[in-house]
């Protein structure tokens, strides 16, 4: 019966670093409602997404470094200012109500992932990433943004870094593995966060980690091995349906 508790355990593990990886989400928002749907009480859900999220961006970061798609000076500008935007947007919880935010935020997204969804993408093959010239005064921006969301609505910095990386001219592919690289930093400062005060249940951690990291492994290799357009329009609709479901949970909508 254990046997069977862990490889159940292990095979959401799988299935939730698979999307993580593919998508450059960290993988958060599946794992709270995953968590709390299995009893854990909703601050320690989040707790300890932070630091399993931590595992699976990081395994993640490693693929993705093999295959070279990771602009690194691009993922330390997001992750310096995300940091710093996480803090003031878990801050800012106890003075702005984050339902309204939920549904203005979720609405934006949803725009976004349809304007993603529309975007011509180019294949890795097609771009030298040496030549991709990005505005660095810029990029440190859309990092703080990711930040402030993270912090404010609980939500990956994801979300925000690959469409706006995308914006800035940075293929799919790279977008996606330098958003899995930045969230290994801004992940790992929640976490010890979320640790100190409490909220992190080792032993579901435990549980999940070995799944997580073998998923965000394979997550790389079919990302790798998925054309740019069918990558963008799957995590344009991955973000429309996150979007909604932000939506509904500010409306007061009881979704997991």
């Amino acid at each position: 019966m254990r046997a069977l508790v862990w490889s159940a355990y292990f095979l959401v593990g799988v299935f939730i670093g698979v999307l993580a990886a593919m998508f450059g989400l960290g993988g958060g928002f599946l794992i709270v409602p995953t968590l709390n749907f299995l009893g854990v009480e909703i601050h320690h859900a989040v707790g300890t997404s932070s630091a399993a999220i931590v595992f699976t961006s990081l395994s993640a970061a490693v693929a993705y470094h093999r295959q070279g798609r990771i602009h690194y000076k691009a993922g330390l500008l997001l992750a310096s200012t995300a940091v710093i935007g996480a803090y003031i947007g878990a801050w800012a919880t106890s003075y702005i109500s984050s339902s309204q935010l939920k549904v203005i935020f979720g609405a934006v997204l949803f725009l976004v992932a349809v304007r993603l969804y529309r975007k011509r993408s180019r294949e890795p093959y097609e771009v030298d990433l040496s030549g991709v010239e990005l505005d660095y005064r810029v990029v440190p921006i859309g990092g703080f943004i990711a930040g402030v969301a993270s912090g404010l609505l609980g939500i990956g910095g994801g979300a925000i870094n690959v469409p706006f990386l995308t914006y800035m001219g940075l293929p799919i592919h790279y977008a996606v593995a330098t958003s899995s690289f930045a969230i290994v930093f801004t992940a790992t400062s929640g976490a010890i966060k979320h640790y100190t005060m409490g909220n992190v249940e080792v032993g579901w951690l435990l549980l999940l980690v070995p799944g997580l990291i073998i998923g965000a492994q394979l997550g790389a290799k079919i990302a790798k091995k998925t054309k740019a357009a069918h990558l963008t329009k799957a995590f344009a609709v991955v973000m429309a349906l996150l979007a909604v479901r932000m939506v509904l949970k500010g409306l007061g909508y009881a979704v997991p």
